[in-house]
């Protein structure tokens, strides 16, 4: 885990930064916490917000800038649901449980709402969302979805649209329906990320940045040692997601990084904007291997995609994404990009998101798959109950059932880019 002095990338998002913390040096010498968080994204500022708020002494570690990750690069939809379909969490837990996930992750939206209107966060909070279908069969299946989710889990908030409604929202005829949330939402993630992280220095958390963790000396206490200092703590979050290395190897299987890609556009015109997303809807398509994307505050189109398990970037990629939005929206052929960057999320095999508990007093979320913007801010607040003594929630993410992916150390990634491949070729069919 240890690190160079690592910033983050020249990205849209770091280019207009809205929140400014209180020094957040890097760890010198030895400190006393009550609880010890390795990870400054949003799971990690979450838990330090939401435990100091308890009167929890609190010290965060991050290896390089808050919101370095995944929470400050990411398409910055707000989302109920997880990265997996609810099927794979009923037949994993029951009906009875996968509703209480599927309430907890309509929770997280509601709960990322909260959090940004109490604590001011700058970051163009909107709401709309479409999950849009490119084939007929996809159609089918998100019918078949809105009607299974209005009956089995109450949820009634899920329009679907076809034929002109649906050009009210998206102005393209690359989709023939798309389901329409009125739940969900977007918003600037590497702002609200350090919003969160401002908020948890205000209630106390002490924060220290370029401070990489080298080593967890489990037990009661715990130690957390980075190159230039040491933390010794009562409880330990371990809050790294995609950048967890080998500090807990126990877990290292049960994710795996992969890179997605997003570029920023020119400001649109009023023109352009009412002749793409009018209603300021975030979109993503219906494909395993999505497209995503949404306007930001100073609508600018954020369009993301593309994949990669092999840490190279794609062949062609730039040339791929501007081809992309041309096709789909004509009136931005030859647009200007003003940004393009890149990041990593972690994925396990289910696609599900992995919490639990190691030798009793180190804690641990992580693997949303791509869909942990709303959901990280809800892990940490049940990471911060749990360690109040309130583990129910918590440990109903815990039970799901989690298995590393196959082929080991050598084989784990040709075997996930061939299985990537054939859903690929699905998604075309």
């Amino acid at each position: 885990m240890a690190t160079t002095d690592l910033r983050r990338p020249d990205s849209f998002y770091n280019a207009s930064v809205a929140v400014d913390l209180a020094p957040t040096p890097p760890l010198e010498g030895a400190s006393r916490a009550d609880v010890c968080i390795v990870g400054g994204g949003v799971t990690g500022c979450s838990a330090a917000l939401h435990l100091a708020e308890r009167g929890y002494r609190v010290v965060l570690l991050e290896a390089s800038e808050i919101g370095y990750g995944a929470s400050g690069r990411s398409g910055g939809q707000i989302l109920p649901g997880l990265g997996c379909d609810i099927d794979v969490i009923e037949k994993s837990l029951g009906l009875e449980r996968a509703r209480d996930v599927w309430e907890m992750s309509r929770e997280s939206v509601r709960l990322t709402e909260r959090l940004i209107r109490r604590h001011e966060i700058p970051c163009d909070l909107a709401w709309g969302y479409l999950n849009a279908a490119v084939k007929p069969r996809q159609v089918r299946e998100l019918r078949h979805f809105q009607e299974r989710m209005a009956s089995r889990y109450d949820y009634p908030s899920m329009t679907l649209l076809e034929g002109d409604a649906l050009h009210e929202r998206v102005v393209t005829d690359a989709y023939p329906a798309a389901l329409h949330d009125a739940e969900g939402g977007h918003l600037h993630p590497l702002n609200y990320t350090l919003g969160l992280a401002r908020a948890a220095q205000r209630a106390g958390a002490i924060l220290h940045e370029q401070s990489a963790v080298v080593n967890i000396a489990r037990g009661q206490p715990a130690r957390v040692a980075t190159a230039r200092g040491e933390v010794t703590a009562d409880f330990v979050v371990v809050a790294t997601n995609a950048y967890l290395g080998g500090l807990l190897p126990e877990l290292g299987g049960r994710i795996m990084r992969a890179a997605n890609y997003i570029v920023a556009t020119e400001p649109l015109s009023e023109d352009q904007v009412a002749r793409v997303l009018p209603r300021n809807d975030a979109l993503s398509d219906a494909n395993f291997v999505l497209d995503y994307y949404r306007l930001s505050g100073d609508r600018r189109l954020l369009y993301g995609g593309e994949v990669s398990y092999d840490g190279r970037e794609p062949r062609a990629l730039e040339a791929r994404m501007d081809a992309k939005i041309a096709r789909l929206f004509p009136v931005l052929e030859g647009i200007r990009i003003d940004y393009r960057w890149g990041g990593d999320v972690a994925i396990t095999l289910n696609r599900a998101p992995d919490f639990g508990r190691l030798d009793g007093n180190l804690f641990y979320a992580q693997g949303y798959s791509g869909h942990g913007m709303s959901l990280a801010g809800l892990a940490g607040k049940l990471l911060g109950d749990t360690i109040a003594g309130q583990a129910e929630r918590f440990d109903v993410f815990a039970a799901m059932p989690h298995r590393e992916f196959p082929g080991g150390r050598w084989l784990r990634k040709p075997l996930l880019v061939l299985a990537t491949n054939f859903y690929k070729l699905r998604d075309r069919l």
